[in-house]
């Protein structure tokens, strides 16, 4: 393979330039000094580097590359500081290892050194106080690889060997430290494999006899059903899911979707589940096929049929990364989703009678009908209610979204009122809760799609945990104009549902009173924005928010300025 010789004068110069003939496009976060330095020197050259992306905050710095994956599908690094920055991109990190998105995270490591002929040894206080006995501890379970480099001679190979393990089934995090003596040595040349020889393999194919089995039960079944929550993170894998369901005229349910996973105007979708509620399907199936979906449903709230035939089909339909899940599995399918629904497709088209596919098909399409118009009436019906309805507000924020627009959500937004319109023009919050993912998220998707309208929809909770000082000065400093919704209730809505559910008869519930569930009073969030030279407005009336919403667009669209919309509402 060809070599490629690279002049440099320090390791973290040389680290760069690895990365950047690694194909990573973008820097997140904070750097440590060799690094600014390095970075300093390839302005002055006018030479190509990585683009520095400075986060004033950990967290949102590793939820902006997050939402840059989730949009490109190129990972990026994040960069922080040792132990105290790295604890603070922790719960980011979970969130992004629980969505299998790959992130290069990388943190300083104190100096090993503390003597005064050494280049980047000890010379700050923090440098005692900041180390530990294992830094990768912190976060081990969260990352597919953590290590610490030991010396330049490994940058190659530590560089490629975080890419193939973030990169390979199932994907996910992976963590790097790097001790700030080593980067500021002395280097004058590296060279280099060109393109890296350790290349990820391709996509996952199913047992052919596994395919064959599901087909058969499937075939067999009176009314069966399909749960998913992420096979949208494959957007081929979106036309796939759609290919099968239409072989068997099977419904499509979306639990806690991660993902746009399935058209909703498809007669086959039989909308979504979130949180604690239920839908009839689960009950009443007789096969159901679980693809890329961690909790398909609550085993202490729905009881399936015993005889129910259970098919999952994931790269890795056991979650192993999860300590417990103890749902049936009759047919197990270790694949890639968009190389494995195809296969089963065209098994089903031949096992399936024609007769009961016409007949399921013409069932699907009414009790679609039925459910939209129900959704309708329902949003409807709050159209003069104050405060706002969460209904009411997600079919304003719906009307406005288009196939160009991306909507990163966090527990606010009511899909059936607001449906994704088309593969990756939809994210979710991770199934992990690390709340405050959403803003950075947004972020990240509008520096990868920079053509596109970003949408945010946050509760106030997840706005305020997002850091959301530091993800204004980002949108401003990098020229990153999103709209931002806030769904400002002035509640822990989750926490106040999951109390009445625990305890039902309880002294929180019977007295309405729900303590550490309370957010009031509620600030203005749209001043946060103008101190962002961004536009901000208050929606108190049902009927304002249609306007408010175009008015913030335009300043994203026209004006190219962020723009945050403060929606005072109720559930």
């Amino acid at each position: 393979m060809p070599k490629k010789t690279i002049r440099v004068e320090t390791v973290a110069q040389a680290y760069l330039e690895i990365l950047r003939e690694r194909g990573i496009d973008c820097f997140f976060g904070n750097a440590n000094t060799s690094l600014i330095d390095a970075f300093a020197k390839s302005v002055a050259e006018k030479k190509r580097t990585l683009r520095p992306i400075v986060v004033q905050h950990e967290y949102p710095a590793v939820a902006m590359a997050h939402g840059y994956y989730a949009v490109t599908g190129r990972p990026q690094v994040v960069m922080v500081h040792s132990t105290v920055g790295t604890a603070n991109g922790v719960g980011a990190i979970i969130n992004a290892s629980r969505t299998q998105t790959p992130i290069l995270f990388t943190a300083a490591r104190s100096p090993i050194s503390d003597d005064a002929s050494a280049v980047g040894g000890r010379d700050v206080h923090v440098h005692w106080a900041q180390e530990s006995y294992d830094q990768g501890g912190m976060l081990r379970e969260y990352v597919k690889w953590d290590y610490e480099l030991r010396n330049a001679a490994q940058l190659e190979s530590a560089i490629d060997r975080a890419l193939e393990l973030a990169l390979s089934e199932p994907r996910g995090p992976i963590y790097l430290s790097l001790p700030r003596d080593l980067m500021a040595q002395p280097l004058e040349k590296i060279t280099i494999t060109s393109p890296s020889r350790r290349q990820v393999g391709s996509r996952r194919f199913p047992d052919p006899a596994r395919i064959e089995e599901a087909a058969q039960i499937l075939a067999k079944a009176r009314s069966p059903l399909i749960i998913t929550a992420e096979v949208g993170r494959d957007p081929a894998a979106v036309a796939a899911l759609v290919e099968l369901a239409d072989a068997g005229a099977i419904e499509v349910l979306e639990a806690s979707p991660v993902y746009a996973n399935f058209p909703a105007e498809h007669p086959s979708h039989a909308g979504y589940v979130f949180a604690s509620q239920l839908h009839p399907g689960i009950a009443r199936a007789d096969a159901i096929l679980v693809v890329d979906c961690d909790v398909p449903w609550f085993p202490a709230r729905v009881r399936i049929r015993p005889n129910a035939s259970i098919i999952h089909l994931a790269v890795d339909p056991f979650f192993s990364r999860y300590p417990m899940r103890n749902y049936p599995c009759d047919v197990p399918i270790a694949a890639e989703p968009a190389a494995a629904l195809p296969m089963l497709a065209a098994a089903l088209r031949r096992h399936a009678r024609s007769k009961d596919i016409q007949e399921r098909r013409k069932l699907l399409a009414s009790r679609h009908g039925v459910m939209r118009a129900q959704w309708a009436k329902a949003a409807q019906a709050e159209r003069g209610r104050v405060p706002i309805g969460f209904q009411w507000a997600s079919k304003c924020i719906g009307d406005v979204l288009d196939t160009d627009t991306i909507v990163v959500n966090e527990y606010p937004l009511d899909l059936r009122h607001a449906p994704p319109r088309g593969p990756s023009t939809y994210f979710g919050a991770a199934h992990s809760g690390g709340l405050g993912w959403g803003f950075g998220a947004a972020l990240g998707a509008k520096l990868g799609a920079p053509d596109r309208t970003v949408i945010a929809t946050l509760g106030d909770g997840s706005y305020v945990f997002g850091v959301p000082t530091a993800c204004h000065q980002a949108a401003r400093m990098h020229g990153l104009p999103i709209l931002t919704v806030v769904f400002n209730n002035g509640s822990w809505d989750e926490v106040r549902k999951s109390t009445a559910n625990v305890h039902p008869d309880g002294w929180a519930v019977t007295t309405g009173n729900f303590p550490l569930s309370t957010l009031g009073p509620s600030p203005r969030f749209e001043e946060i924005v103008r101190a962002y030279d961004g536009y901000g407005e208050r929606v108190e009336e049902p009927a304002e928010l249609p306007g408010a919403l175009a008015r913030g667009l335009k300043a994203v669209r026209k004006e190219n300025r962020q723009a945050l919309i403060n929606i005072v509402c109720r559930r």
